[in-house]
């Protein structure tokens, strides 16, 4: 399961840093994509007026490319309520220290200075992006390095749930017989570390935890394994719990040799027009030593050479590296092979959406069906939640 947020035209670094990726795994899992509107809210809450637009041309980019709706769920966060209503049951017993300790939390804070993020909302992102994995009970979790930590906090609210709905009858009092044997001074000890993992989410109170219990000799296998899993969450597994699958790092960056991102107005877009690609990538800046044409030049220094990393074949790059260094070929040589590099993988992206952007009604049609989809695993899903919570009235 993976998703984004709809905040604008998606761009070759999306491409090259997701999506191909996706098109990759929709042949070897079955996946779900979803484009996830409430998330866009959590930071442009105060001007919602692009959110709509941005869905469907985010649906038409995707199916450009290659997301294919008959090996992959795609749909729209929004028109599945039981996420909605996930969120709010997971967050009876999520801790906020847990929320607050997400890297990204603190990080996104400094770098959106403009806008108010003093929200539940903003706070509970990474909660609601739980709920977003864990209705459909993914296995697996695409995501950048910058999203492990996301995924690690939804392993141990999938854990948490797990512990508190899933356990046999009678669980709680076999493990507390079984921590007893380890005599007081460790008993207390481990519920010192008990305390500490569930209730602050402490991860190295639980390595100690475990630690401990591996360490004793004098109970059995059986009340090891009980102990551990009452630590962990045992019992019924109702929720597994999601692994990040890295995704290969992008090498695409934006024009300015920077991260490619809107929001530092260094993008290509996807289906964006020839001419205009053209210009850009004819006016990139590159390596600053290379004053005069006969001034020799560091490819590494130069972000037209990011461009050459994705492009260009082995010969190419050797050509392109080569010239620069020795100056026999000027910057707008170099740049040449890889405007009709861009123009060329651009090409069937951009007729494909024209086709999809000619027929709405096309593209309305797959986001309803892989809704009625991704709704009847959310169903399913919400009703084994209720039940297990107490709350199935019937």
């Amino acid at each position: 399961m993976s998703g984004m947020r709809p905040t604008g035209q998606l761009h070759l670094g999306h491409y090259h840093g997701v999506l191909k990726n996706w098109i990759k795994l929709q042949t070897e899992y079955e996946c779900f994509f979803s484009i996830v509107d409430w998330h866009a809210l959590t930071t442009d809450y105060e001007d919602p007026g692009m959110v709509a637009d941005n869905v469907w041309q985010m649906a038409i980019d995707w199916l450009a490319v290659g997301i294919d709706p008959g090996s992959a769920k795609i749909f729209i966060q929004s028109r599945i309520p039981e996420i909605a209503e996930l969120h709010l049951l997971l967050s009876m017993f999520t801790s906020l220290s847990w929320l607050e300790r997400v890297p990204t939390y603190k990080d996104q804070q400094e770098k959106l200075k403009n806008k108010d993020l003093t929200t539940y909302g903003f706070l509970g992102y990474p909660l609601l992006q739980t709920a977003d994995i864990i209705v459909c009970k993914a296995n697996f979790v695409p995501v950048g390095e910058d999203q492990v930590a996301h995924v690690e906090m939804s392993r141990e609210i999938a854990r948490r749930f797990n512990y508190l709905y899933g356990r046999e009858a009678g669980y709680e009092e076999k493990a507390e017989l079984a921590a007893k044997k380890m005599g007081k001074k460790n008993l207390k000890l481990y519920r010192e570390l008990l305390t500490s993992y569930q209730e602050q989410g402490d991860g190295q109170a639980l390595e100690k935890a475990q630690a401990l219990i591996e360490s004793q000799q004098n109970i059995s296998i059986g009340d090891r394994e009980r102990l551990i899993g009452y630590l962990e969450g045992g019992g019924r597994m109702i929720f597994p719990e999601p692994q990040a699958l890295l995704t290969p790092a992008s090498k695409m960056l934006g024009l300015d040799g920077q991260k490619m991102s809107k929001s530092y107005g260094n993008t290509i877009t996807l289906r964006e027009n020839p001419s205009s690609v053209e210009d850009k990538i004819r006016t990139m800046p590159t390596d600053p030593a290379r004053v005069r044409l006969s001034d020799p030049g560091d490819p590494d220094k130069c972000p037209v050479w990011s461009l050459h990393e994705v492009y260009s074949d082995e010969d190419q790059k050797k050509w392109a590296s080569e010239g620069c260094r020795s100056a026999s070929i000027g910057c707008l040589d170099c740049k040449k092979p890889v405007i009709d590099s861009v123009l060329k993988e651009q090409q069937p992206i951009r007729e494909r959406a024209r086709e999809y952007q000619n027929d709405p009604e096309m593209v309305r049609g797959i986001i309803n069906e892989g809704c009625e989809a991704a709704r009847d695993a959310a169903r399913e899903t919400l009703e084994e939640v209720r039940q297990v919570m107490g709350i199935s009235y019937r």
